[in-house]
C-alpha cells in the first residue's frame, strides 16, 4: 500500500509528554523561555531605551550614518552590515579596532544585530545603547531571566537527547527497517543519518534532529518529528525545544565549512538530508519550513555567493520561495520550480529523479525585467538632471512634432496608420531620414516597395530636390547620403516573423541600430498563417516587436493599415486594423490624416493620438512638395497646435487648426 507524506504540521505540548520521566515534568519539559524574548545574551532594562508604543523603524541611511559617526568600520554584506564585534576583546571607551574580526551583523531592514562569536543580539535601540555603555567604560549584564529560561531549555533537550539512539544502533533491525519506512527514509544511508546527528527517541516513536550552537557545538535545543497513518497517508507532527517562536536553528549550519561559498536552503529536515546525501552540495533546513525566515538567520548566510531555495512541492512554497530570496538579495538566489518532475528533495530521491540535474535547472530569482529602486536610483537622478535629453532626439524637420511627442526616444514602439493613397511611405521615410541625419542608426524593413525605390524617395527627400533634372549633382548628393547610418534589409513581400527578428537582433548587435522602421505589419502575416486566426496572428506579432524594443533598447516604428471605413471620416486610434492590442502595446500612435473635401483639393496633417511619455497629444497640418517628395511643415506659416486630452479623440467633422497649405497627394 502507497503511503502518501501529508505536509509537517507544528505543534505544541503533544510529543513531550510522551516522554515518560525524560524530563523532570510535563511544566518543565515545556518551559522553554517565554514567548517574544531573547534566549541569548541581552542587557538589563534599565540600561536600555524603552520607548513608549512600537519601536520606530531605522533606514539603512541612518544606520550607515550612525556607524561612521562612532567611527565603527563595516563593509555590505547582501542582507546585513558586516561590523567588529562589540562583545570581543577588552572594554574601553574607545570603538572596536578594524582588526577585530567582522562577526557582528546588522540587519539592513531591521536594524537588529546578531554577534555570531558571542551570540549577542538585540533590536537597533539595543546596539546604540550598548556602543554609549562601550563609551562610558560599564559592561553589559545580561538578564538573568532570560538566561534561566534558555538554560532550563538546555538542560531539558539534553535529557531528551541522552535517551535517544542512532537508528542504526536498534538492535531490532526490523523495527529499524519499519522506522525508516515511516518516515519515507529509507534510501537515506546510515552515513547521512550520522553526519547529520539524527537520532530516534523510541518512547515517542520520534526522530530527534538536533540544534548545535555554531560557536561552541553545545546542544541548544531539538526537534522531535513524529509520523502517524492517516488511512493511506503519513502525517507528521513536530515539535521543538525552545518553542517554535525561538527555535532558530539551521539544521546543518554545523556541518558548513569557512570556504563554502554555495548552499540549498530546504523547507524541512529529512529533504536536507537526502539532498546531501544525492548531490553532496552543503543543504540547510529552515526551522519552520516554508512558513518563515526568522531574520535571526541572515547573519548565518551571508557567506555564501550562490543560495538556491527549494523549500517543497506546492505553490505555498513556490510563493514562499520568492519571498524569501527578497531577504537574501534577488541577485545570488536561484529558485527550483516544484513540479510532478520537480517534488521536494526526499521525494524526488525515493523516485530515483537526478537531484542534481534539477538544481542546475533552478530559475533564477533576479529576472533581468525586475529591478528594485536601489539600482534605479541614479538613473531617475540622470533624468531629472538632463530633462531635454531623456525627450530624445530632436525632429528638425518636423519641429511641431517636437512640441508634442517631445522628442525620439530609445526602447518605444510607435503605431503609424493612414488611409491607403495618403503618403504613409513617403512621410514615414522622411520622418526616419530627419533622425538618420542627426546619427540615430536606422534600419530600414520595407516589404511593401522595393528598397531601389525607397531609397530613390529617401535621396530625394536628402537633397530636397529632383536629381532627375540635375544628374551632375548625383554623385555628390549620393556621397553623403552614404555617409548616413541606414541600412535596408533585403526583404520584399510576405516574411516570416522570426526572420525578421533575428535580422534586427544581428543589426543591432552589429551596427547599433537604435531605429528601426517596418513598412508594414500586413506583410508580416505570410501565407503560412492563412488557416490561423489573423487577429490572434497580428497580436503575436506586434507583442514580438513591443518585447523587442524593450529588450534591446531600440526603437521601432511599425507601418499599419486601417480597417476599411468611410473616406469622408476622419481616422482615430479604433481605425488601426487588428484588434486593441496594437494601440495598447504602442507608446505612441500617429494618424496621417487624408481628409477629402467635395469643394478643394484635400489636407493633410499629422495626428498624434496617443503619446505615453508625457500625455501631449493634437494635431499639426502638413504641406506636401512635389519636388522634394517631402512633408515638412512650412517655416513662413505659423502652426497652431490643438492640444488634445489624451482620452478624446479629435472630431471626425472638425478642421484642424492652424495653417490651410494645400496639399496633393505624392
Amino acid at each position: 500500500m502507497a503511503l502518501v507524506p501529508l505536509r509537517p504540521s507544528r505543534t505544541t505540548g503533544r510529543l513531550l509528554p510522551l516522554l515518560c520521566g525524560a524530563v523532570r515534568s510535563k511544566g518543565a519539559a515545556l518551559s522553554p523561555g517565554v514567548p517574544g524574548r531573547l534566549t541569548q545574551r541581552r542587557y538589563k532594562k534599565d540600561v536600555l531605551p524603552s520607548p513608549e508604543g512600537p519601536v520606530p523603524s531605522v533606514s539603512i541611511t541612518e544606520i550607515r550614518q550612525y556607524l561612521r559617526a562612532q567611527g565603527i568600520p563595516f563593509h555590505d554584506g547582501y542582507s546585513c552590515l558586516h561590523t567588529p564585534s562589540l562583545f570581543i576583546g577588552g572594554r574601553d571607551e574607545q570603538p572596536p579596532p578594524a582588526s577585530t574580526p567582522f562577526t557582528l551583523y546588522i540587519d539592513k531592514t531591521t536594524g537588529s544585530f546578531l554577534c555570531t562569536a558571542t551570540l549577542a543580539e538585540g533590536t537597533w535601540q539595543d546596539f546604540q545603547a550598548n556602543v554609549e555603555l562601550q563609551h562610558r567604560g560599564i559592561p553589559p549584564a545580561s538578564s538573568e531571566e532570560q538566561e534561566e529560561d534558555a538554560r532550563r531549555a538546555r538542560e531539558d533537550a539534553r535529557c531528551i537527547w541522552d535517551r535517544a539512539l542512532p537508528l542504526w544502533e536498534l538492535l531490532d533491525k526490523e523495527e529499524t527497517n519499519e522506522t525508516k519506512a515511516m518516515f519515507g527514509i529509507s534510501l537515506v544511508t546510515d552515513a547521512t543519518l550520522k553526519r547529520f546527528g539524527v537520532r530516534y527517541l523510541r518512547t515517542a516513536k520520534s526522530l530527534v534532529f538536533p540544534w548545535f550552537s555554531p560557536r561552541d557545538a553545545t546542544l541548544k535545543g531539538l526537534k522531535l518529528l513524529r509520523a502517524e497513518k492517516k488511512g493511506d497517508a503519513i502525517a507528521y507532527e513536530e515539535e521543538t525545544l525552545p518553542r517554535f517562536d525561538t527555535y532558530h536553528n539551521l539544521f546543518g549550519l554545523p556541518l558548513i565549512g569557512r570556504r563554502d561559498t554555495e548552499l540549498v536552503l530546504t523547507g524541512w529536515e529529512l529533504d536536507a538530508l537526502a539532498l546531501h546525501q544525492a548531490t553532496g552540495v552543503a543543504s540547510l533546513a529552515l526551522p519552520r519550513g516554508s512558513t518563515c525566515l526568522p531574520p535571526a538567520l541572515l547573519p548565518y548566510l551571508e557567506q555564501f555567493k550562490r543560495i538556491t531555495l527549494w523549500l517543497g512541492e506546492d505553490l505555498r512554497s513556490w510563493e514562499a520561495a520568492k519571498l524569501f530570496a527578497r531577504k537574501l538579495s534577488l541577485k545570488r538566489c536561484s529558485l527550483v520550480r516544484p513540479s510532478d518532475l520537480q517534488p521536494r528533495p526526499l521525494e524526488a530521491l525515493n523516485q530515483d529523479l537526478n537531484l542534481t540535474k534539477i538544481l542546475r535547472a533552478a530559475l533564477p530569482a533576479s529576472h533581468k525585467s525586475i529591478v528594485s529602486f536601489r539600482q534605479l536610483r541614479e538613473e531617475v537622478f540622470g533624468e531629472l538632471v538632463n530633462t531635454e535629453q531623456v525627450a530624445g532626439v530632436k525632429w528638425a524637420r518636423f519641429p511641431d512634432l517636437n512640441k508634442l511627442l517631445k522628442g525620439h526616444r530609445r526602447g518605444e514602439l510607435t503605431i503609424f496608420t493612414g488611409p491607403t493613397g495618403s503618403g504613409k511611405t513617403t512621410f514615414i521615410s522622411e520622418y526616419a531620414l530627419d533622425l538618420c541625419m542627426q546619427g540615430v542608426c536606422t534600419l530600414w524593413g520595407s516589404f511593401e516597395i522595393n528598397n531601389i525605390r525607397l531609397a530613390k524617395i529617401m535621396l530625394t527627400q536628402f537633397a530636397t530636390r529632383r536629381l532627375e533634372e540635375q544628374l551632375d549633382l548625383y554623385d555628390e548628393w549620393a556621397d553623403r547620403f552614404e555617409d548616413l547610418p541606414l541600412y535596408f534589409m533585403t526583404f520584399h513581400g510576405q516574411q516570416n516573423i522570426k526572420t525578421v527578428i533575428d535580422t534586427m537582433q544581428h543589426a543591432v548587435y552589429m551596427y547599433d541600430i537604435t531605429h528601426v522602421v517596418i513598412d508594414n505589419l500586413q506583410f508580416m502575416m505570410g501565407h503560412e498563417h492563412l488557416s490561423v486566426d489573423r487577429l490572434a496572428v497580428q497580436d503575436y506579432i506586434v507583442g514580438a516587436f513591443r518585447k523587442f524594443a524593450t529588450d534591446n533598447n531600440c526603437h521601432i516604428t511599425l507601418v499599419i493599415h486601417p480597417r476599411k471605413e468611410d473616406d469622408e471620416k476622419e481616422l482615430q486610434t479604433a481605425s488601426i486594423f487588428g484588434s486593441a492590442k496594437a494601440s495598447q502595446e504602442a507608446d505612441n500612435v500617429l494618424i496621417l490624416q487624408d481628409r477629402k473635401l467635395v469643394t478643394g483639393p484635400g489636407k493633410r496633417y499629422l495626428q498624434v493620438s496617443k503619446n505615453r511619455f508625457d500625455g501631449d497629444v493634437g494635431v499639426f497640418p502638413l504641406e506636401f512638395s512635389k519636388a522634394s517628395l517631402t512633408f515638412s511643415s512650412s517655416s513662413k506659416s505659423k502652426v497652431k497646435l490643438k492640444k488634445m486630452k489624451e482620452e478624446k479623440a479629435v472630431s471626425a467633422k472638425k478642421s484642424p487648426e492652424g495653417g490651410s497649405g494645400t496639399s496633393k497627394k505624392p
